[in-house]
């Protein structure tokens, strides 16, 4: 792992680190509303297979991440359906950072400030290795999909749409 653009620890990189997670590290220049797109096209990563976290909320303010493909939108109906909430919609950027503990571009769904039920799309799952974020706007990790399960008890669904 000796790689010159080290990024120095976040919340996330500890708690990986603390559960002997292996992770490759991915930094890259961060572009404002970029967004999954944007990360995978600068590292050269299929964006299917960078995650994007997602901090959402039910009808009663409660809040949840939603790990979706890098090229596809959360169908807010169907997530909603899935885990028995009459609504689901994203949080406000300022209600989102203050949940998780990191910045909107930069939401890692480990080691996050607050403890929420993490939502994976199901065919995220089925990749070797996903590209999601470290904690940081501008750098991301490879790791095993099925650390999300092992490490935040996420529970597979169905609500991918088509970007």
């Amino acid at each position: 792992m000796a790689k010159k653009d080290h990024v120095s620890e976040t919340p996330a990189t500890a708690l990986l680190k603390k559960h002997g997670v292996a992770f490759t590290e991915h930094p890259y220049e961060y572009l404002e509303h970029g967004g999954a797109q944007h990360s995978a096209e600068v590292l050269g990563f299929d964006p299917f297979t960078v995650v994007k976290t997602l901090v959402m909320q039910d009808e009663k303010a409660q809040p949840l991440l939603v790990l979706m493909h890098g090229n596809r939108k959360v169908s807010t109906k169907n997530l909603a359906r899935q885990i028995g909430a009459k609504s689901v919609e994203p949080c406000k950027p300022e209600i989102a950072n203050r949940h998780s503990g990191y910045l909107v571009g930069g939401t890692s769904p480990f080691g996050t400030r607050r403890a929420m039920p993490v939502y994976i799309e199901d065919t995220i799952l089925a990749l070797p290795r996903i590209a999601i974020n470290g904690g940081r706007r501008g750098y991301l990790v490879g790791i095993d999909p099925q650390v999300c399960v092992q490490l935040l008890a996420a529970r597979p669904v169905q609500c991918a749409l088509a970007e």
